[in-house]
């Protein structure tokens, strides 16, 4: 996954990325090893969480970019 996009599953970018891990934590996602978050969508995550799905889109892609 050279991207991470909206429509990227969760347990996709923490596959790619376990450090990842603390952009989901923050946002309140405290169960990443639940079947049900890994299964959402970044946008789904960040719906039910009350977060900017483009400020997290960033962060994660900035992230990634430095592996």
């Amino acid at each position: 996954m050279a991207e991470v996009k909206k429509d990227t599953i969760i347990g996709d970018i923490l596959d790619l990325d376990p450090t990842t891990a603390p952009y989901f934590l923050a946002m309140g996602m405290h169960c990443l090893g639940c079947p049900s978050s890994r299964g959402e969508t970044l946008e789904q995550a960040c719906d039910v969480h009350g977060v900017d799905v483009d400020d997290l889109l960033g962060k994660l892609n900035e992230h990634v970019a430095g592996i």
